[in-house]
């Protein structure tokens, strides 16, 4: 049974794949790395797991919008259109373009269906059910990411997928024409009709198992079209790069950046939600969609404590952070009124549980 997941684990770059990332100047020996190396606290983490809150999953079911398909079919009003599915799964459409975000349509974030983190709650609407995509953006091989069931049901489409330096490996050993799939370097950028799409850098990790440990790259993404321009973080910890991306890319109009899944053991590999609205204005954003929450239990905090935390960041700072239902399509020129569609429920705050990047330790000493 074990290894009936050994097909999810994705495939080693060769060739002139490998070639390609090995000129990269992220790699190094045989592997990539980050400007700012990612350090971990193993008995905080350790800690972290024994005092797992008892709702890190929600007790009843998922609050979740119901998707009309017919959302789809008239072109947003403002030529801004999102939806987020949880997680990062998010459809973009922006300026008559479309554009999906990291998606994870299976039970599990898992190379297996048996064991490994659940949803909370199914997909609100069949793949088969979305409007034809033009790119489909992934931002590293993680699980939670980079869903082979998900990319193989995709096969057919006549869809892009956009991925940093690698990660091509994966989708191509899963059936997806090399034809249509684009690797990316940090800052590279390629432009579909009136859409730019703009890999940035992030502060993470990759790998599928044991032995292919940061060999792909990791990154964000900017969407850039002559209306608007939008940012998607990916999976990161804070770094100083941030600036330089809202510098050469923003402001952006909407930003997309994790919040959740975090722990003090670990604080370079996920934002946290203080430093997910620091971030947000690092890069010059206008209007903030907390993402990387409310699908999977990935760390040992209260599922709800992620917003419930940003907002409480966002508020003195009057950024206006968006709060949609799982499943809800918004234009960020006119968002949904608030509602507050989460329960309350026993969290930390920040002065209790600090995420705090080592690289933001440092420059504060």
């Amino acid at each position: 049974m074990l290894g009936s997941g050994c097909e999810a684990f994705g495939a080693r770059a060769k060739g002139s794949r490998l070639a390609r990332m090995q000129r990269s100047p992220e790699w190094r020996g045989d592997h990539f790395v980050n400007p700012q190396p990612l350090q971990n606290n193993l008995w905080q983490s350790i800690a972290d797991v024994r005092y797992t809150s008892p709702d890190a999953s929600p007790r009843s079911p998922l609050p979740v919008a119901k998707v009309d398909r017919q959302t789809f079919v008239a072109q947003p009003r403002s030529g801004l259109r999102v939806t987020w599915f949880g997680h990062s799964s998010i459809l973009v459409e922006i300026d008559g373009h479309r554009v999906l975000t990291d998606p994870v349509w299976s039970e599990r974030a898992s190379p297996y269906t048996w064991i490994g983190p659940r949803r909370f709650a199914p997909p609100v609407i069949a793949l088969a059910d979305l409007p034809p995509i033009d790119v489909v953006v992934i931002s590293h091989d993680h699980y939670d990411h980079l869903d082979m069931r998900t990319i193989q049901a995709m096969k057919e489409w006549k869809t892009l997928f956009v991925v940093p330096l690698g990660v091509g490996a994966h989708l191509a050993s899963w059936g997806i024409p090399e034809a249509r799939i684009i690797e990316m370097e940090w800052w590279e950028a390629r432009t579909f009709g009136g859409l730019q799409l703009v890999c940035v850098p992030a502060r993470h990790a990759s790998g599928r198992a044991v032995i292919d440990n940061d060999d792909k790259l990791w990154a964000g993404y900017a969407l850039v079209t002559s209306g608007h321009r939008v940012y998607y973080s990916g999976d990161t910890g804070l770094f100083p790069g941030m600036t330089e991306i809202g510098a050469r890319l923003g402001p952006f109009d909407l930003t997309m950046i994790e919040a959740g899944q975090y722990g003090r053991g670990w604080p370079d590999w996920h934002l946290g939600p203080e430093q997910a609205v620091q971030a947000h204005q690092m890069v010059r954003g206008k209007l903030m969609l907390p993402v990387h929450w409310a699908m999977f239990q990935l760390a040992s905090h209260a599922w709800t404590e992620p917003l419930e935390r940003v907002l409480t960041a966002a508020r003195p700072l009057g950024i206006a952070v968006l709060t949609p239902r799982v499943g809800q399509s918004f234009e960020p020129t006119a968002p949904p009124a608030f509602e507050k569609w989460w329960p309350d429920l026993p969290r930390h705050t920040a002065a209790e549980d600090p995420i705090v990047a080592t690289w933001a330790r440092s420059t504060k000493q």
